[in-house]
């Protein structure tokens, strides 16, 4: 392949290749202005897709750098200086673009490690706070299990409160209605125990007249 043919497609490819580049670099922008998930977002796609047509630019232009190369050590036809010149600039060119690229890759790496780790981050707090709002209504559960647990306590309390007075009347009743009979049974009972009580009554009258009587003997002696 002559120099001319070459040298036209060391400057197409130089073309594409700053064009990719140009685009190549914008990721990190984008990455960086965006803030969301790349690999959702598809940014991770388009940076390999970038990556891999610039790494294959780069090659391919190497190859017709090198080819350009080759004619320079052509003895039966030396090449011009300004040829020489031309082809001393393709290699800058392309060393360029190689150091560009270089310096471009890292950055998008970084940014896209960045963007991800961002993500996880931002991933692991909503997941936090999605358990911690879980925790907080099982907790809350349990308050009111609790509750319903105390209330059902008291009231079987009371009920057996309920339940044992119930029983204590019914056996004060028995034990009245036997009494009743017992007293029905035997008329003189009750006139007896009436007797008694009357008898008591008297017998605590005359025992206070005496002490009285005596109370104003005793003070009519002591003041003579």
């Amino acid at each position: 392949m002559d120099y001319d043919s070459l040298r036209r497609q060391a400057r197409t490819l130089e073309f594409l290749l700053d064009s990719k580049l140009t685009a190549y670099s914008r990721i990190v922008t984008t990455i960086t202005k965006d803030g969301n998930d790349v690999e959702s977002a598809g940014a991770a796609e388009r940076w390999q897709d970038l990556e891999a047509e610039v790494e294959d630019l780069l090659e391919k232009l190497n190859e017709i750098n090198e080819g350009m190369s080759t004619l320079l050590s052509d003895k039966d036809s030396p090449p011009s200086q300004a040829i020489q010149h031309t082809v001393q600039r393709h290699r800058d060119v392309l060393r360029d673009y190689n150091r560009d690229f270089s310096w471009t890759k890292t950055n998008v790496r970084t940014a896209m490690d960045r963007a991800n780790l961002l993500t996880n981050v931002r991933n692991d707090i909503d997941a936090y706070h999605r358990s911690s709002a879980a925790d907080s209504l099982l907790a809350e559960r349990g308050r009111i299990d609790s509750s319903h647990r105390m209330t059902d306590d008291l009231l079987g309390q009371a009920y057996a409160t309920r339940d044992e007075f119930s029983r204590q009347r019914s056996s004060l009743a028995s034990i009245n209605a036997r009494m009743g009979g017992v007293l029905s049974t035997f008329p003189g009972i009750d006139s007896l125990l009436s007797m008694i009580k009357t008898r008591r009554r008297r017998d605590t009258v005359i025992v206070g007249c005496i002490i009285g009587l005596g109370i104003v003997f005793l003070l009519s002696y002591m003041s003579r």
